[in-house]
């Protein structure tokens, strides 16, 4: 029952690895996709039979020959990492694309608010200016020349208010815009939360470049147990077969030499027949 574990668990986490080894393969060679994957299949395939013919040949076969499955074993090996590799990458890469892409958006709108703003701010600038004259006016006592100068500002007026208007309305469009944007936003920095955790921890700092080298430091820690594990898995299931083909192979039961009884041979001679014997006539 052990072996078929030791088995299952090989085989499950070899295909686990060559599934994310031959994504990475076409996400390398994208221009041939099926041939990428017919590629990484063979490949996997023949790395496990490989490495199982090894273990059970390793002290019969020629030994140019089990260099040569050695080394293509490793080798197969570091391809597939390299294979898991990239493919985690292209997917902290789309991950990042996605936040670099709602951040931009974001500070845009932001930037468009920030120019309403300030047009507003000069709009009623421009406004208290023309209160300041008809004030003026007003000081000086002179309410004819006020309401005359209230007159001629008059459109000028309506324009200010139009303009100012105007802004108010871009600004509240730009900030329900802004909404979903940042909703979204704060969804993905959530998912990335935990790789936040462990930039800072191992860097002391989350900023954009130091959370891609804890996501790399991540996938070289996956990638040297990944392939390997199962590999590994798989001649620990051949040993355990092996073990049941020759029993002999099982620990033998070690005996103090000081209860094993010796027993001298002693010589035995045939017995000579008797007188009785020979008179009544019966057959030695």
């Amino acid at each position: 029952m052990f072996t078929i574990i030791l088995f299952a668990s090989a085989l499950l986490i070899s295909g686990i690895a060559e599934y994310f080894a031959i994504a990475g393969l076409v996400a390398i060679f994208s221009s041939s996709p099926i041939a990428s994957i017919v590629l990484g299949g063979a490949l996997a395939i023949g790395k496990l039979v490989a490495a199982s013919w090894v273990y059970r040949n390793w002290d019969t076969a020629p030994k140019m020959l089990l260099y040569y499955f050695t080394a293509a074993v490793v080798t197969l090996s570091l391809i597939t990492s390299m294979g898991i590799f990239g493919y985690l990458s292209k997917a902290h890469l789309d991950h990042s694309l996605v936040i670099g892409d709602s951040s931009s958006q974001v500070e845009i709108i932001e930037e468009r608010i920030k120019t309403e703003e300030q047009n507003i701010t000069l709009y009623r600038n421009d406004l208290k200016i023309l209160d300041a004259q008809i004030q003026k006016y007003t000081e000086l006592g002179s309410v004819t020349r006020s309401v005359r100068a209230r007159d001629q500002q008059k459109k000028e007026r309506e324009t200010l208010v139009g303009k100012l208007e105007e802004s108010q309305n871009k600004i509240s469009k730009y900030r329900e815009e802004l909404l979903p944007i940042k909703s979204e936003s704060r969804k993905i920095e959530a998912e990335i939360g935990p790789i936040k955790y462990i930039a800072e921890l191992i860097y002391g700092s989350s900023t954009q470049d130091i959370i891609d080298k804890a996501v790399r430091l991540t996938i070289i820690i996956i990638i040297f147990v990944f392939d390997p594990l199962a590999i590994l898995l798989l001649i620990a299931a051949n040993m355990e077969i092996k073990k049941k083909d020759q029993p002999w192979l099982e620990p033998m039961v070690m005996v103090d030499p000081e209860e094993i009884k010796v027993v001298k041979r002693q010589k035995v001679e045939p017995s000579k027949p008797s007188k009785k014997s020979i008179a009544s006539g019966e057959d030695v």
